[in-house]
């Protein structure tokens, strides 16, 4: 864990426009955001995860290494991720890039990606990503906000829907985990 933080924080003042988080996200927040991982088939992926705390969470629920992919843009948390996680696959590319890398019928995708801090992506980042998650795959997203990261025309314009899974308070700061699926049919 002091590893983990020492490489967050150097990287979070080295990149000061890459690393948007004040810290890692907690234990808590992780377990949130990759609840329901375990009853998904096909790949996981996740993006912008940093130093890992939520590959430590989605590896915990049994998730198989060799069924998850971290799409990382930082080369020095891609290192780091591939000492901490052998059998994992580990891209330095970016989220925008999910259609590009080979997978289909996803499970689930989990974000660190700051949405929120950025709009520009959102469309980029979550649009591509449903073009590659499962019919009954998920998206979930941390948001230090208390609306959804996706306004509802982006979200109708996508044709999914958003949940609130909650809040965690034992976060730093406390966040706002939300989950998006396609519209039923």
């Amino acid at each position: 864990m002091a590893r983990e933080f020492a490489t967050f924080l150097g990287e979070m003042i080295r990149n000061p426009g890459e690393v948007r988080a004040i810290a890692p996200s907690s234990r808590a927040c992780a377990r949130l955001m990759t609840k329901g991982v375990e009853s998904t088939t096909g790949p996981i992926v996740e993006i912008g995860p940093g130093t890992g705390s939520f590959t430590r969470a989605l590896l915990d629920r049994g998730v198989d290494p060799e069924r998850l992919t971290l799409l990382e843009l930082n080369p020095r948390f891609c290192d780091e991720l591939r000492h901490r996680f052998p059998g994992v696959r580990i891209l330095n590319r970016s989220a925008e890039e999910i259609v590009d890398i080979g997978l289909r019928d996803v499970g689930a995708v989990i974000s660190g990606v700051p949405l929120l801090a950025r709009p520009d992506l959102q469309r980029r980042v979550v649009g591509r990503a449903f073009e590659v998650i499962a019919h009954d795959g998920f998206f979930t997203q941390i948001s230090y906000a208390s609306t959804s990261p996706l306004n509802a025309k982006m979200r109708a314009d996508l044709g999914i829907t958003a949940t609130k899974r909650g809040r965690i308070w034992a976060n730093l700061p406390p966040a706002w985990v939300y989950e998006y699926r396609r519209h039923a049919t």
